[in-house]
């Protein structure tokens, strides 16, 4: 498959990564696409900040989901594409952080490929990515961590089955998506198969936005102090080594944008 469908001559999708929150942090091409967009499909995790960038004359449809709630299904969306596309506008579908990493891409590319509709897609900052970045940590590092493991928290039924044992190995960093609410069973499960229960984590919520919160702890002390202070998602959890390296810089990113005029200045 290649990265552009021709196929069809009606509208085209722009299945486009909506980065981690900071408008900044959109590529040149997602910004080009959401400044031309005939209508936006956005989910829940694109930033306002974002959002602020569509035109006040585009249509824009939220279609974004939570735990236990989603306003359409995963089916509704990819008919709900289909329909707009046919009728020959250029749509912009937003995703948040990368829409290759848990976003469910797969599923709106067969709905497309099914109607013959044209679709391009454009990488965004994964979560992962802007997290690390925003805290000043580094996702690997020699000697420390050789191997980047993205992992989601819970499967499609909810269910938070894991290959633990591989899991719980030095020598890596675990990027957990969607795993606020199974943080607890997340950290019991790597120290019984083997991590120390003083095994550094980070909880990253709003990663790059103005609202960033982190907190720097470990496995056995990470539920309580996650409920400690009350942290709400979108967020991040990472474990390993390479953590013990955050650093706040949400302050001078902040300072730098307004110095450079960047586009949430």
């Amino acid at each position: 498959m290649t990265a552009i469908n021709s196929v069809g001559a009606s509208g085209a999708v722009a299945l486009v990564g909506a980065g981690p929150g900071a408008a900044d942090l959109l590529t040149l091409r997602a910004l080009k696409l959401i400044q031309q967009a005939g209508v936006v499909v956005y989910d829940r995790l694109v930033s306002e900040e974002v959002l602020a960038l569509i035109p006040p004359d585009c249509p824009r449809f939220d279609v974004g989901k939570s735990r236990g709630h989603h306003s359409m299904s995963q089916a509704e969306i990819g008919a709900l594409l289909v329909q707009l596309a046919q009728q020959c506008v250029k749509v912009v579908r937003l995703k948040g952080g990368d829409p290759a990493i848990f976003g469910r891409l797969a599923e709106e590319l067969d709905a497309l490929d099914n109607a013959g509709i044209s679709w391009q897609i454009v990488p965004g900052i994964s979560a992962a990515s802007g997290c690390a970045a925003a805290t000043g940590i580094p996702l690997t590092e020699r000697g420390i961590a050789q191997q980047l493991r993205f992992i989601s928290a819970v499967d499609k039924d909810c269910n938070t089955t894991q290959d633990w044992a591989s899991l719980a190995k030095p020598g890596q960093t675990l990027v957990f998506y969607m795993g606020l609410n199974a943080l607890s069973e997340i950290s019991q499960q790597l120290i019984a198969h083997g991590l120390a229960a003083d095994w550094p984590l980070l909880l990253v919520e709003n990663g790059s936005r103005p609202a960033q919160r982190q907190l720097l702890t470990t496995l056995a002390a990470a539920a309580t102090a996650a409920q400690h202070m009350a942290l709400q998602s979108p967020c991040l959890i990472l474990v390993g080594e390479v953590v013990l390296r955050q650093r706040q810089l949400v302050p001078l990113m902040a300072q730098l944008k307004q110095q450079l005029g960047y586009l949430a200045a």
